[in-house]
Parts: structure tokens; sequence; C-alpha cells
């Protein structure tokens, strides 16, 4: 049973503990996403078995399609890669193979970019397991005025562009944008 005492302390306590909860960033739920989505500037290893000649490396291009000998523009914006093997089989069935198997793997990821106080800023090749702090570590690292605790990141999810701060630890993907932010003490 709470006394008065400790049932004004809570109602007193309650705005202040209201600002420890802070609600989850919407990049955090976009990194629960497993499967890797396949955007303009990727470039994909497409084998065709037993068709050399269809085999080989396609760069998804601005409107998110690759261009196949035979089958004309796919579009694979969007797709993991087990939908583009689909789509990629889907399409040589339709008049060339009889039975095609297609295997599709992320040959060279699009680049991420970065600015503000870092020694050299702009796009950079992108590394898997990436984190904000590689990043910088890649852009040269910090300059002096460089705020070094977090950054701030935008990426392109399915519906928007979602900008937010985030930790140093915090996971990069192919086509971020990184903002290292000028300390001001």
């Amino acid at each position: 049973m709470l006394t008065r005492r400790r049932a004004i302390a809570l109602v007193m306590a309650a705005p202040l503990l209201a600002g420890c909860v802070t609600p989850r960033p919407r990049l955090l739920e976009a990194e629960f996403e497993t499967q890797y989505r396949v955007a303009a500037g990727d470039r994909l290893r497409i084998i065709v078995f037993g068709q050399d000649d269809l085999s080989n490396l396609y760069t998804v291009d601005a409107v998110g399609a690759i261009a196949m000998p035979l089958v004309g523009a796919i579009p694979v914006a969007g797709a993991t890669t087990a939908a583009i093997e689909a789509r990629v089989a889907e399409r040589l069935r339709a008049g060339f193979l009889r039975d095609p198997r297609v295997a599709v793997e992320v040959d060279t990821y699009r680049p991420f970019f970065i600015m503000g106080e870092v020694t050299n800023s702009g796009q950079f090749p992108f590394v898997n397991g990436m984190t904000a702090q590689t990043a910088v570590a890649i852009a040269g690292g910090f300059t002096p005025r460089a705020e070094r605790r977090s950054v701030e990141i935008s990426r392109v999810t399915s519906d928007a562009i979602v900008t937010e701060t985030v930790p140093l630890t915090f996971p990069v993907r192919p086509g971020d944008t990184i903002v290292v932010r000028e300390r001001w003490l």
C-alpha cells in the first residue's frame, strides 16, 4: 500500500521518468529486415547454368532495372536476390530456355556517402559489416572540430527518406548518407 508521500513522489517523478523513454528509431526498425534489397547502383552477378553467354555482371540502372540479352530490361529495384532469380528464370522460360537454372548474388554494393567534419568527405565503396565508426575511418577520420559521439544517417526506406542521429556503433547500409556534425563545446 502506498503512503501519501510515496504517491506524491511517484506523481512528481513521472514526467522525469517519461523523458527516459525514447521512441524506437525508424532506422533501427529497418535494421531488422534481414533480406538485402537491390537498388540502383548495385552490380549483380547472374549465372544461368549451361548458358555462358547469359552469365555476366549486370548493373542496376537509374530506373532500377537490368538489361539482359534475349529478355531485355527486367525490373529488380527493391527485390531480393531470390526474387530476381525467379524473375530472370521466368523471362528465360517464356520462349528461350526450357528449364533455366539461375543464381544471383550481389557482386558490388552501391556506395555510401559521408560529409561534414571528416578529413575526406565524398562517396566511398561499401564494405560488409560497416558501422558509422568504420565509415568515418574510411573517410580519413574526424576533424578536430567533429562531434565524436554520434552521427546523423539518412537512409531511403520503402516509404520515405529517414534521417536520425545514431551512435558510432550503428550499422551502415549501402546508399546511406552520413553527416558528422561540428561539436559546439
